[in-house]
């Protein structure tokens, strides 16, 4: 007689109700959860939408009272960013309207009582912007990786003492020293200048850099650097091939900030230049037009000074998210 196969365990009556009682709950917290996640999300992007929207809109529609939502769009803001205008008297407007040169800017301008007389001063602000920034950043995040290695994989005397005078340099009020670095680029010529702007930035960023970086090398196992010694790799070759893949993602992340900082800074670029280093941060607040300030070319200005780090923060995304070979090798 074959051999009974044993009886599956019976399950409570009420087991699966629980179950269809633990799934819903997860789907109800789910739910909450992304409710929740929108809803910041839109609250956080509600400046950005109003200026994109600012951005469109003709002059009194900018300013008028209260807000208008639904509007005819116009590139009226992005004209008297890009340009420089007079106004016209009635005469002049008439002599003007009958020239059959004039292109979609040129009539643009002139339905506004305006001729243009030359590009503005924005574009090469923005300009600075990017070189100051950007080279501030390359030297930031690269002096920042060697100075972080150096922390992590060597002995130094005093390497706490260092890194806190390191981290103190970041604890320093920008607004503090803001007369004495004048005073001091004044003497030493590189007042206005884009070295003056990019030393500083780079200095100011170098402290947070370091401790970024040395936080994710820190996570690197010393063994693999080990194994590579072993097979006859020099110290400077185990870095290249290595660590530096390794940290990929802390310098994505470290590069996105210090760029952020280097992006945004307002004080030090408003106080130590004038004409030829000015950036568009102290630029944009300052565009006026014939009868005052511009909302409108204001809300531009910022619309473009956004697009350049958002598009370097979309291209770094892959690699802001920690790998997963960070502490694979356990002691």
């Amino acid at each position: 007689m074959a051999a009974q196969s044993p009886a599956a365990p019976r399950l409570p009556v009420n087991f699966s109700t629980r179950v269809d009682e633990v799934s819903s709950r997860a789907r109800l917290a789910r739910f909450i959860r992304v409710v929740v996640v929108i809803a910041v999300a839109i609250i956080m992007l509600i400046p950005v939408t109003w200026m994109t929207l600012t951005a469109f809109k003709s002059r009194p529609d900018a300013v008028a009272v209260p807000p208008k939502i639904f509007f005819q769009p116009t590139l009226e803001g992005f004209v008297s960013l890009l340009t420089d205008r007079r106004q016209l008297t009635t005469e002049q407007i008439a002599e003007e309207q009958k020239r059959t040169d004039l292109t979609w800017i040129d009539q643009l301008a002139l339905s506004r009582g305006q001729v243009i007389t030359g590009p503005s001063d924005y574009p090469q602000r923005l300009l600075n912007s990017i070189i100051v920034a950007g080279v501030s950043t390359v030297f930031s995040v690269g002096l920042g990786l060697l100075s972080a290695y150096s922390f992590s994989r060597f002995s130094i005397a005093g390497a706490g003492d260092l890194l806190f005078f390191i981290l103190s340099t970041r604890m320093l009020p920008p607004v503090v020293v803001t007369i004495p670095l004048f005073l001091m680029y004044r003497a030493l010529g590189i007042y206005d200048t884009h070295f003056g702007l990019i030393l500083l930035y780079t200095v100011f960023n170098l402290s947070f850099s370091v401790w970024l970086l040395k936080g994710f090398i820190d996570e690197i196992p010393r063994e693999y650097e080990e194994a590579a010694l072993v097979d006859g790799y020099t110290r400077l070759q185990a870095f290249r091939k290595i660590v530096l893949p390794q940290s990929l993602t802390g310098i994505a992340a470290t590069t996105v900030f210090c760029l952020i900082f280097a992006w945004n800074e307002y004080a030090f670029a408003l106080m130590l230049s004038a004409d030829r280093a000015r950036t568009a941060p102290p630029s944009i607040p300052s565009v006026l037009g014939t009868g005052g300030i511009e909302s409108a070319a204001i809300a531009a200005g910022s619309l473009g000074f956004l697009i350049p780090v958002v598009i370097v923060t979309f291209a770094l995304r892959k690699y802001l998210l920690r790998g997963v070979t960070f502490g694979a090798i356990r002691q």
